[in-house]
């Protein structure tokens, strides 16, 4: 459950009744009036009803820029609301967990460019580096989980999920700077240090198959039902299975060792990542049913949305077609 509290004028207080009995808020009461008129009403909604309770509250009291929507988690209610089981099985099996301005709100930090997110990129090459020089799986696992790239690519997909042009510029910037930061470092640190071709995660790194799409494109969606089902934590584990940060190490580290075609095996492992990232999150998206709330915005959203599912799929053709030569020729 979570509380919805509208900070609105005391006017809207009988609008936002009719859309609480409406749409079955478990409970509802108001607060005193200010000083400036305007007053707290809080709702208590279930999770599978308040995207719902949101729209409507929107759509009514938008217009007013005195107002303002907060909500909140709930911990516990009691007494427990005894529902038939009819009602449970429903909540139970639901696909809807979390609204789309939650999900806007916890996908679109990972998008922002500041000196935390370049700190972060910057460190964990480092770790990265080291880890696949000395082929030590440990090390490079604490690089994946600190590695902040995953945020962006999640951005990208929603920004094209909801036609929102803001956010897929700043994921486009922020991934962008991130990739370069970890190249450019990677490329010092194979300038500086012997390269290790007898490590097998360095080695493992250069190498791309089925297995590698594969891996990526379940990690993308792993990645988007667990912030689209209010399961956050799980993207620990998803960062490391996407492993966005060590196939960037690995093409620096080649370069600067000038390894050209073990290089050019590490580009092509990260490009699938990233390609088939971004394109089985926006995938999830849709069949989570996410998008905006006015039909305007839902017009120019499915706009973006064909744009970016074909590109992305015509560039993961291009990908396998290049693997698939490149494995031919080898053999």
């Amino acid at each position: 459950m979570k509380i919805i509290e509208i900070i609105a004028h005391k006017d809207h207080s009988r609008t936002i009744r009719t859309v609480a009995q409406r749409l079955g808020a478990e409970d509802f009461w108001v607060g005193p009036e200010g000083e400036d008129s305007r007053r707290s009403i809080k709702l208590l909604v279930d999770n599978e009803e308040r995207q719902s309770v949101l729209d409507a509250l929107q759509s009514v009291i938008d217009a007013d820029p005195k107002t303002r929507i907060v909500v909140s988690p709930v911990e516990a209610t009691l007494p427990e609301n005894d529902k038939d089981d009819v009602d449970k099985d429903k909540k139970k099996y639901s696909s809807v967990s979390i609204t789309r301005e939650e999900l806007y709100n916890s996908i679109e930090k990972g998008a922002r460019l500041d000196f935390n997110f370049m700190l972060l990129v910057f460190l964990s090459t480092i770790v990265a580096a080291i880890g696949l020089l000395k082929d030590n799986v440990a090390v490079i696992i604490g690089a994946m989980v600190i590695a902040p790239l995953l945020g962006p690519n999640l951005a990208l997909a929603l920004g094209a999920a909801l036609g929102r042009v803001d956010l897929t510029i700043q994921s486009l910037k922020t991934g962008a700077i991130g990739l370069a930061i970890a190249l450019v470092m990677s490329f010092g640190i194979g300038l500086w240090l012997p390269i290790n071709l007898e490590s097998h995660e360095l080695m493992a790194r250069t190498d791309v198959g089925i297995d590698s799409l594969v891996l990526a494109l379940a990690s993308g969606a792993a990645a988007v039902l667990s912030l689209t089902t209010g399961l956050p934590s799980i993207l620990v584990g998803v960062m490391v299975a996407v492993a966005l940060l060590p196939p960037a190490a690995a093409v620096g580290l080649m370069l600067g060792a000038g390894q050209l075609e073990l290089a050019w095996g590490a580009t092509l492992l990260l490009a699938i990542n990233v390609v088939a990232v971004n394109l089985s999150a926006k995938l999830v998206f849709l069949a989570r049913g996410v998008k905006p709330r006015t039909w305007m915005e839902k017009e120019k959203a499915r706009q973006s949305m064909i744009a970016y599912i074909a590109f992305w799929v015509i560039t993961l053709g291009a990908l396998v077609m290049v693997i698939y030569l490149r494995k031919t020729v080898e053999f």
